[in-house]
């Protein structure tokens, strides 16, 4: 089995009283698409931060193949290959679509170019932009004004602007958050494009989606990590189960899914 690419140790993070991850250790292996899982409240979204380098943890180690990044920061850890979206889309929305991919690559390639000039008037930026948008499936959208866009469209262009970064493993926070039936479709099939060609930690609350990409599923309760393994594993299990509905006669599967929602 390869080594993994991301690995945490005993990680921990409180706010006071509060501990919202408590003792998780969890390993992601190159070319893996990895879903984490767990009822609202269990510690998601703080994981992911300190993954990023966004939160610092109280405890434990965070390594990013091989190498030791619990105390780097949001822009040491992207320049190694880290790149996140979030739960909540993040784009300029004064500026058009390429115009927002464009700063991406403007930051993964470090160039002095004039500040003063708008990075998508910028010929070294502009195409691996242009290939960006494509990847996502918004290849004719690239003077649309990121404020007149969708909701789905803004996730696809924050996606577009993650690869443009050229990472080497993808942090997805909720990216079917708030989509439509058709937008979701096309969410789901652009993950299913995107797997393997990226090592994905993906965070999601529609279990349709994570049981039909993910190689294996981990979920968080209360801050810790109470099971890993594949899609069918997690729905067999019966912590999972109780976990999420306090009983453990149930359909796994469809109750998970209803609990999620």
């Amino acid at each position: 089995m390869s080594e993994p690419m991301l690995r945490t140790t005993g990680l921990a993070k409180r706010f006071g009283a509060l501990v919202a991850t408590d003792d998780v250790s969890l390993s992601i292996t190159p070319g893996e698409m990895h879903a984490l899982i767990g009822p609202n409240g269990a510690g998601k979204t703080t994981l992911i931060g300190q993954l990023t380098g966004e939160l610092r943890p109280n405890a434990g180690q965070i390594s990013f193949e091989g190498r030791d990044i619990t105390y780097l920061s949001v822009d040491q850890r992207a320049r190694l290959g880290l790149a996140r979206s979030f739960q909540i889309t993040s784009v300029f929305s004064s500026f058009t679509a390429e115009g927002n991919v464009a700063l991406a690559v403007q930051g993964r390639e470090a160039h002095s170019f004039n500040f003063w000039r708008a990075a998508n008037t910028v010929a070294q930026l502009r195409e691996p932009a242009r290939a960006s948008l494509r990847d996502v499936g918004l290849p004719g959208r690239s003077d649309a004004i990121a404020g007149g866009m969708s909701h789905g469209e803004h996730r696809q262009l924050e996606l577009a602007m993650a690869l443009a970064t050229q990472p080497k493993m993808l942090l997805l926070d909720e990216p079917m958050a708030g989509l439509g039936t058709q937008e979701s479709q096309a969410m789901t099939e652009l993950l299913r494009r995107l797997k393997g060609a990226y090592t994905i930690l993906l965070v999601e609350h529609d279990m349709d989606v994570v049981f039909a990409l993910a190689d294996r599923v981990s979920v968080l309760v209360r801050g810790r990590i109470i099971a890993s393994g594949s899609p069918a594993e997690i729905r067999e299990n019966p912590d999972v189960r109780f976990a999420y509905l306090g009983e453990e006669e149930v359909d796994p599967r469809a109750e998970l899914i209803n609990a999620s929602r």
